[in-house]
């Protein structure tokens, strides 16, 4: 079913908003269009609603008409298209995270987010309160026209929601509402171009690569990204691409990297996330059913969601703050 507007009405406690952006022209290999009805048959409307929440699905969405007499950047394929589904999505973003629900995006490849975080952050900003961006992915998606090796889009959103240049009129007529740098933490990464990487150190990005998380863990590391969102009174936005974790344990993305995140890492990261309570809003991006094993990576994905919003094997006072059990 297509979503001609999103819903301002309720401010009900406990509210999710479910929107399927199903565009796939960013990425480098069809098939993310597939990826919101695959989360949905996987089950996350009803994981979401045996937690406890009102669940409200938003259908899909539908691009705005392409404009042809856009003047075109190099190096950014299919912009005019992807611009088409941007300014769309940003306005979407912008009224459910009004309306007081919890949006989760469902993609559709990562380009989706340059839309879906520039409408939270616009709220956020009328709120007064900043917001930070949590990027789990293989990839820092931090090119723009002048750095990307590919010219796929969904490697330049990161960068777009930081403000940097290239991007022109991406956004229609919805007001850009960049995010500083220093509010971005990439997480998991295991993959990054080379002048691409120097545009992530020249901003002075925070980035816990595969190495980190190998040495720390991520326990350590995702509580040094909430101690700062809370020392800022701050709220936050996770950018879940499935290509976080391992492909042995997510295949279904056109971007595996080998050595992502483990099943109980990236549970742990969901856990700590909801033990936070900063979570405002979620995208879950780059899920490929055409690639995928029978279902297997959207199945896994939906537990993950399940975690963030709350699902535990056993009840516990403040999880992260919790004593140790006495052993048997």
């Amino acid at each position: 079913m297509s979503s001609s507007g999103a819903s301002t009405a309720s401010n009900a406690p406990g509210l999710i908003a479910l929107l399927g952006v199903p565009i796939e022209i960013g990425a480098g290999q069809r098939g993310t269009l597939m990826g919101p009805a695959a989360l949905r048959t996987a089950g996350i409307g009803r994981v979401l609603e045996q937690l406890g929440f009102a669940v409200e699905d938003h259908g899909d969405l539908a691009p705005a008409a392409v404009d042809a007499s856009l003047l075109l950047p190099p190096n950014a394929k299919f912009y005019d298209e992807i611009r088409a589904w941007i300014g769309t999505v940003s306005e979407h973003a912008y009224q459910l995270a009004r309306s007081g629900a919890v949006p989760i995006f469902m993609g559709g490849d990562h380009s989706l987010s340059m839309g879906s975080v520039n409408g939270v952050a616009r709220h956020c900003a009328e709120s007064g309160r900043p917001l930070f961006v949590l990027w789990l992915d293989a990839h820092a998606d931090y090119n723009t026209p002048a750095t990307t090796m590919t010219a796929n889009m969904h490697g330049m959103s990161a960068a777009f929601l930081c403000g940097e240049p290239g991007f022109d009129q991406l956004l229609g007529d919805q007001p850009r509402a960049s995010i500083n740098p220093d509010r971005l933490d990439l997480f998991g990464i295991r993959s990054i171009d080379p002048l691409e990487k120097d545009l992530v150190r020249k901003r002075q990005i925070a980035i816990a690569d595969m190495r980190a998380i190998d040495e720390f863990g991520v326990g350590v590391l995702i509580r040094r990204v909430i101690d700062r969102v809370k020392a800022q009174d701050g709220v936050l936005h996770v950018s879940f691409d499935v290509d976080f974790l391992d492909p042995e344990l997510a295949p279904g993305v056109g971007t595996t990297v080998p050595g992502g995140a483990t099943y109980r890492e990236a549970h742990l990261v969901m856990e700590l996330l909801h033990d936070s309570g900063l979570v405002r809003s979620l995208d879950i991006v780059e899920l490929n059913p055409f690639l995928d094993e029978r279902g297997r990576t959207a199945r896994v994905a939906v537990e993950l969601i399940g975690s963030l919003f709350g699902m535990q094997i056993s009840d516990r006072q403040t999880p992260s703050n919790a004593v140790l059990p006495d052993g048997e």
